[in-house]
């Protein structure tokens, strides 16, 4: 680095010279002043030196960390639901969305094979259950990016499929459409765990949903930026 040692050598010089010309020269009162002022410039540009040293030794050990860190498997962590906290940083692989079959406020019972939605200060808690058999399951999205609602103003991810599954997104939400609720709704299941069950009132050809939790306003950035990074496979 010829940072490290460049500084120094000519700190050392004007210091010297300095010197030279206070001792040889008809200096007034400010000889002694400059003296001490070069001294301290001396003393800074030493202590620079030791530290571009010491930081150099310490962008190996980081280098070598980083090497290290490299080849140690990473473990995906399981999601929480959308009302429970700022969730995981590890990749989604599995999403559900799947057609309701009913909801009712309270939570579910152990063994029922339904989705707990947990009570909170403006909401009971429901248990929801849904087709599996008739639903989409393993899911891998296109893409997925958090961002506010224009609407309402609320952090939501949404939710780009791929061509083969914007089809059967398309026939799902089209044999749903007409029924009474709570069966016109699906079920947006990650990891086992519920992160939506919105209804609709026809068949959704663009293959775009938008997770905005179990009730409006769930989400947070955090949440939100989580869920994404997750679900976003770029396939």
């Amino acid at each position: 680095m010829n940072h490290s040692t460049e500084h120094p050598l000519r700190e050392t010089s004007l210091h010297d010279a300095l010197h030279t010309h206070v001792l040889e020269g008809d200096i007034d009162a400010t000889g002694p002043w400059l003296v001490g002022l070069a001294d301290d410039a001396l003393r800074v540009a030493r202590r620079r030196q030791r530290l571009a040293r010491a930081g150099a030794a310490a962008f190996v050990a980081v280098v070598a960390a980083g090497a290290v860190a490299l080849g140690t498997p990473q473990h995906a962590h399981v999601v929480q639901p959308a009302t429970g906290g700022t969730g995981n940083t590890g990749k989604v692989a599995l999403l559900s969305i799947l057609p309701v079959t009913s909801s009712t406020e309270a939570a579910c019972t152990h063994g029922s094979g339904g989705y707990t939605v947990p009570a909170s200060a403006t909401h009971p808690a429901l248990c929801v259950h849904a087709d599996r058999a008739r639903g989409m399951t393993d899911v891998r999205v296109a893409s997925a990016k958090a961002g506010k609602s224009t609407i309402t103003g609320t952090w939501q991810v949404e939710v780009t499929l791929g061509s083969t599954d914007r089809t059967r997104f398309a026939a799902l939400t089209g044999s749903i459409a007409g029924a009474p609720a709570p069966r016109n709704g699906f079920a947006i299941v990650i990891d086992g765990k519920l992160w939506g069950n919105p209804s609709v009132a026809s068949s959704l050809t663009g293959g775009r949903l938008e997770i905005v939790g179990a009730f409006l306003g769930d989400l947070t950035s955090a949440t939100a930026h989580d869920l994404a990074l997750r679900l976003d496979t770029g396939s």
